[in-house]
């Protein structure tokens, strides 16, 4: 084997176990393997998960925060800031930026990213091409999708047919959306089509930003059944993301579950962004303002997969963040209140496991025998409390070969004095 990692813990209720890995994949699950690795690693008890998946990054709008401050944190004036800072990206200062974001990234467990370039005549194709550029560069740290994504709109901006089209042609593996940035419903339905009639005529995934808003009042922002209804028609089931859908997070219970009952038939996966939709969200709300989320529980009741992502890493849409999947999963169980251990594993598997069928992965995917060996090892020793204490990622592991390795030291002196310092 290429590979033995020594005790460690997959499973609470089991004891520690030895995984064996061979080129790439894991070989063996057992309580003790006999073999000997070519390497080995003594987790010592610690938690093994499978690696963490982020389904919706912005590699390219990453670290603007200070460089034109936004002054109200509205989702226009985000749009807006961006939108005048972009018109200024240079490829090699995108090119930083982006690796940032994915240093960090590979440090925190992730193995998968799926990246949101913008396409559009602001900046043209610099998202893409530093995009396809860095999938190539980071091939042994992680494995990076590509979407092309009008963020400007489709119908009301003149030229994006022609480049998104070029940004698959270029490589882009998904075909991205963003339909509330349209003008009126009609648009909206007209662009919507064009993802489909894209993604379609090359055999491409579609993965939109969808409704991203605090109610249904502006239609723009109701379109989640108009998608699920051509994904149905389109036989694109399982092949659809949509992130953000804040705006379903307004409804009742009852004009809710239709929805959720079609989102569920369509094999759609809603994919929510915390960090950035409660701290855009409800902005406008005079007294008890929503939390700006899509409505986890109930989707996630219904059986739709639901799985969540950093989104943007310090820039207008959010301030903060530092690509740790662990981190934004905890966050999300406080707001949508899942702090049971039961809950805490369903948010764990959100970061994981339903990320992974997010991104199509979910067949080679996993800590099980046969399944590519992308997993991390924390620095904790019960699964359930990985989402309490954020431990650091002792290793970090890509198709079997070690990625990251961190080893922190800190001590409690009492009465230490200065010579223990």
């Amino acid at each position: 084997m290429d590979m033995v990692i020594r005790r460690v813990r997959i499973d609470d209720e089991s004891p520690l176990v030895d995984i064996g890995i061979a080129n790439g994949r894991i070989v063996a699950i057992e309580e003790a393997i006999d073999k000997a690795g070519d390497e080995e690693i003594d987790a010592e008890g610690r938690v093994a998960l499978p690696g963490f998946i982020e389904p919706h990054l912005h590699l390219e709008k990453a670290f603007l925060h200070r460089r034109l401050p936004p002054r109200f944190g509205t989702l226009d004036e985000a749009i807006r800031v961006t939108g005048i800072l972009k018109s200024k990206q240079e490829r090699d200062d995108v090119l930083d930026r982006s690796r940032q974001v994915l240093d960090m990234a590979v440090r925190n467990g992730t193995v998968v990213v799926r990246a949101h370039p913008d396409v559009d005549p602001i900046q043209g194709l610099i998202g893409v091409e530093t995009a396809l550029q860095l999938k190539d560069e980071y091939r042994d740290l992680l494995d990076l999708q590509v979407v092309a994504f009008p963020q400007e709109g489709w119908l009301k901006t003149s030229g994006v047919q022609g480049l998104m089209e070029e940004a698959l042609g270029m490589g882009a593996d998904v075909v991205g959306g963003c339909p509330y940035n349209e003008l009126n419903w009609s648009d909206t339905c007209g662009h919507i089509d064009r993802v489909f009639d894209l993604a379609i005529a090359r055999d491409l995934p579609v993965d939109m930003h969808v409704d991203f808003a605090d109610d249904t009042s502006d239609r723009r922002f109701a379109a989640t059944e108009y998608i699920a209804r051509k994904t149905i028609e389109t036989g694109y089931r399982g092949r659809v993301a949509l992130g953000h859908v804040t705006s379903l997070g307004s409804l009742t219970t009852e004009a809710l579950k239709p929805i959720a009952e079609l989102l569920l038939e369509a094999d759609i996966h809603i994919v929510t962004l915390p960090a950035t939709d409660v701290y855009l969200g409800g902005r406008r709300d005079d007294g008890n303002p929503r939390r700006g989320l899509t409505p986890v529980r109930a989707l996630h009741a219904a059986g739709v997969n639901v799985a969540y992502s950093s989104n943007n890493i310090r820039n207008a849409f959010t301030p903060f963040g530092k690509a740790d999947p662990l981190q934004i999963g905890n966050l999300l169980a406080h707001l949508i209140q899942f702090g049971t251990p039961e809950h805490q594993a369903e948010v764990l598997k959100m970061g994981t496991s339903n990320a992974a069928r997010a991104v199509g992965l979910q067949d080679d995917y996993g800590l099980a025998v046969g399944k590519q060996a992308d997993l991390m090892i924390l620095d904790t020793l019960t699964v359930a409390d990985a989402l309490l204490d954020l431990p650091p990622r002792s290793w970090v592991l890509k198709r079997g070969r070690i990625t990251v390795i961190t080893k922190i030291e800190s001590r409690i002196c009492r009465g230490c004095g200065h010579s223990h310092a």
